[in-house]
């Protein structure tokens, strides 16, 4: 396992769970946290006996405060100026013109295994915004979200334009970007930002009943691609480009031993034991699609 700094890493069988662990700074958001949990990902999808990932904040008080604003310093102990010149970073190629929550949003996009957020307090800024690829959120009851960019004179990142009105619906999106308000966990709730709301003491054991819901009873095959094809084909412009990958989908699956287990298991009235591996024996089609380039 890697030395990480700033979060952790911890594998209970098929549970994996990453902590963001700043609690000195309620988890707030740094280059290095990106990169560890970046990490993080590609050792859970790397690993076959993990069928689930949940990640939260590390304390009672925040999930994650947001961007670390602490200016950087020089070796003399000054603070270093980070921001250049608008004139010289209007180009793409530029590293400090690529959003850092951006990079991490889409690597979470691309797990192959599903995501549990368990937010347990505050999650502001890219604390709300790397929330949003979750494919499940819950929060505890003393949970408060933020999407505060336009009260700091700048916009949206980490792809939220894109997630965010696709979970909540635009008007609502609307409200919450251009107010930058801070709202609570029953106003997520209703909205369908989380699912559930929980007290503080018992959201952990909530986020690992659902993550063994699916571990116990979904072959990790079928997990993978369902997560795949939700996120990817809900994007599309017509119905029948799903139906293409729907087809080619239930008839490559439906050959394998995980749907014959699956069978077996139902006629038989026991839990099923799915062999196959998300490292091995996805379709021979996926991924179907061509990740799009930075440029």
């Amino acid at each position: 396992m890697p030395d990480f700094t700033q979060i952790k890493l911890d594998i209970d069988g098929p549970i994996a769970t990453i902590t963001l662990h700043r609690p000195e700074k309620m988890n707030a958001f740094t280059h290095q946290m990106r990169d560890e949990i970046i990490e993080a990902i590609d050792i859970t999808d790397a690993d076959d006996a993990v069928r689930a990932v949940i990640v939260t904040g590390d304390g009672e008080r925040a999930f994650c405060a947001g961007a670390d604003l602490t200016p950087p310093k020089n070796p003399d102990g000054t603070d270093k100026h980070v921001f250049s010149d608008p004139k010289t970073v209007d180009d793409l190629s530029d590293p400090l013109v690529r959003d850092g929550g951006g990079r991490l949003v889409l690597r979470l996009f691309n797990s192959q295994k599903p995501l549990i957020g368990a937010c347990n307090g505050v999650a502001v800024g890219v604390g709300a915004t790397m929330q949003l690829p979750f494919d499940m959120r819950l929060c505890s009851d003393n949970a408060r979200f933020g999407f505060v960019f336009a009260k700091r004179g700048i916009t949206p990142e980490a792809c939220s334009s894109w997630f965010l009105p696709r979970l909540v619906g635009m008007s609502t999106a609307l409200e919450w970007c251009m107010t930058g308000r801070i709202f609570d966990a029953q106003e997520a709730l209703d909205a369908g930002l989380v699912r559930s709301v929980h007290p503080q003491g018992e959201l952990m054991d909530a986020a690992r009943a659902l993550a063994s819901e699916i571990a116990e009873n979904a072959s990790p095959i079928s997990v993978a691609m369902t997560r795949a094809m939700l996120w990817r084909l809900s994007a599309e412009d017509h119905p029948m480009k799903a139906h293409r990958i729907d087809s080619r989908s239930i008839y490559r699956l439906s050959r394998g031993a995980d749907a014959k287990e699956g069978i077996a298991s139902f006629l038989e009235k026991r839990p099923p034991e799915f062999t196959g591996k998300v490292s091995e024996d996805m379709p021979d089609f996926y991924p179907w699609w061509q990740e799009p380039e930075y440029k």
